[in-house]
């Protein structure tokens, strides 16, 4: 599988014709500096500079942000695990079940828990 990129901001950006600056303008940016460090990956963006990079380029952040959304997927879906195994061994409830078939969506573990 080929590594994805952290993102492809710039990928984007030619595409749409638009140069840094421009984008900037769009962001609420005084200058296009800030644009070049989100292609760069030297500066991650707020959750609402995300958002209008959304609207700006017509696709999603996990489309924008592939490589950072790839490495963070894996880390939570691993922690997901790891919660999930601490879990299971208290005394099952109907409280703990529900957390169990929670952090198997997250996981994408489709192993069946035990019963209480």
């Amino acid at each position: 599988m080929a590594r994805k990129l952290d993102n492809y901001l710039r990928t984007h950006r030619k595409k749409s014709g638009l140069h840094q600056h421009e984008i900037a303008y769009l962001l609420g940016a005084n200058t296009g500096t800030q644009v070049s460090r989100y292609e760069l990956s030297t500066r991650e963006p707020s959750a609402k500079t995300i958002f209008a990079l959304e609207v700006i380029f017509n696709t999603t952040a996990r489309e924008l942000f592939a490589g950072i959304y790839g490495r963070v997927e894996r880390r939570t879906r691993k922690r997901a695990l790891h919660l999930a195994a601490r879990l299971s061994e208290r005394a099952q409830d109907r409280a703990i079940s529900h957390k169990l078939a929670a952090l198997r969506g997250i996981s994408g573990d489709t192993t069946p828990s035990r019963k209480a």
